[in-house]
């Protein structure tokens, strides 16, 4: 028996063919992010040109099937390139994998013309699309989306907003979701897909973040936006459904993206910790920063196999809601924590800009935050528990 196997069966072994994909990751992450990450992240500019390096070498897109002429990947090869990008920096790297968000409702709920229509585009140049759910009053409570789509002589009329849209100021397309009942709360939700030129749509403004600052955010408004009726994806009333299967598959790429992160802060302590000279011994000596190093090393280890353990099942077929939701609390938290150890690490120089864990820790904050609260994970933790559903 190998060392990578139990005597189930199960193997933490990569394929070649999956350790060539990490390292291709990692290699882009190491020559087109990191050197370009501190600029990006002082002037809050969108990365335009390295997301159109990470399309040309086949690092965007790689959830969409083989049959509508993409890489078909599985959902753990999408979170091994996931990690590497963030530990190279997880704003542009959000910038580069939000297509996924922002097109896999087409994917679940689209028909296969919608499919062709708008999934094959983001394969032939550096398109981006956008997943336009939160709302300046509805963040975790969905219910209270206010945004409308009416139905007017065969067509849909869209009025509203939405709030802290990743790519927003540049995508093509978004989803839009939208009440088409008012009175039914989230079982009243539809989804739409609504091109950006379309008249009405309005991009209010760039979003200025305390962390992943290469990442456009952006509000956006909708004034009589009409939008086919072929453009909806589903049936009415199905857009809540549509949002939170998206959610629940996309939740370990955003745990990949945390772990990504941390490991980068935890290699950042390890090396300053051996390099870093006090009272004549290197600081890595002193129990008091060697504790907070092991401990790193172990939670991001833990964290890595919640998020592997997500991606395993949903590409097994399996309902992953609750271990999703596992990954996505554990490594978001651990991500913050281990950045915040790692500024405490470096001590005064953690705390400046001229120093890379000053960074890391601004970014980490956002994984507690964005696709669902770590909060509302706990929620879905005790629900998953004291309500369990079938798959």
């Amino acid at each position: 028996m190998s060392a990578t196997e139990t005597t189930s069966g199960v193997s933490f072994a990569l394929s070649d063919e999956q350790r060539a994909l990490r390292e291709l990751a990692r290699e882009f992450a190491a020559k087109e992010i990191r050197p370009v990450a501190a600029d990006y992240d002082e002037r809050s500019q969108h990365p335009a040109d390295v997301i159109a390096k990470a399309h040309e070498v086949g690092l965007m897109n790689p959830h969409i099937p083989e049959e509508y002429g993409g890489p078909g990947l599985s959902a753990f090869e999408q979170i091994l390139i996931g990690e590497e990008l963030a530990w190279g920096c997880s704003g542009i790297a959000t910038s580069i994998v939000a297509n996924i968000l922002g097109s896999l409702p087409v994917l679940l709920a689209g028909s296969d013309e919608q499919k062709r229509i708008w999934l094959t585009p983001l394969l032939e140049e550096p398109l981006l699309c956008s997943f336009a759910l939160t709302e300046p009053g509805a963040g975790s409570d969905v219910s209270a989306i206010q945004t409308t789509a009416e139905l007017r002589d065969g067509d849909y009329v869209l009025n509203g907003s939405k709030m802290f849209i990743t790519n927003a100021g540049q995508a093509a397309w978004f989803v839009v979701f939208a009440s088409t009942d008012r009175e039914a709360g989230h079982r009243g939700l539809s989804a739409f897909v609504v091109p950006a030129e379309s008249e009405g749509v309005v991009v209010e403004e760039h979003l200025d973040k305390l962390g992943q600052r290469a990442t456009d955010t952006s509000a956006l408004a909708f004034h009589e936006v009409r939008v086919p009726a072929a453009n909806r994806l589903g049936e009415e009333g199905e857009g809540f459904k549509i949002a939170m299967r998206t959610l629940d598959l996309t939740r370990p790429g955003t745990a990949a993206g945390a772990v990504g992160v941390a490991r980068a802060a935890f290699e950042h302590a390890v090396e300053y910790s051996k390099s870093r000279v006090q009272f004549g011994q290197p600081i890595a000596i002193n129990q008091g920063v060697n504790f907070l190093v092991a401990d790193m090393a172990a939670e991001i280890e833990a964290a890595r196999l919640l998020t592997w353990q997500a991606a395993w099942l949903i590409d097994q077929g399996e309902r992953a809601t609750l271990q999703s939701s596992y990954a996505k609390r554990f490594t978001a938290d651990t991500a913050m924590k281990v950045t915040t150890d790692a500024v405490q690490i470096f001590g005064g120089y953690g705390y400046m800009k001229e120093y890379p864990v000053e960074k890391l820790m601004r970014d980490a904050k956002l994984f507690q935050i964005y696709e669902g609260t770590s909060q509302i994970q706990r929620l879905v933790i005790a629900r998953e528990i004291f309500l369990p559903r079938d798959s």
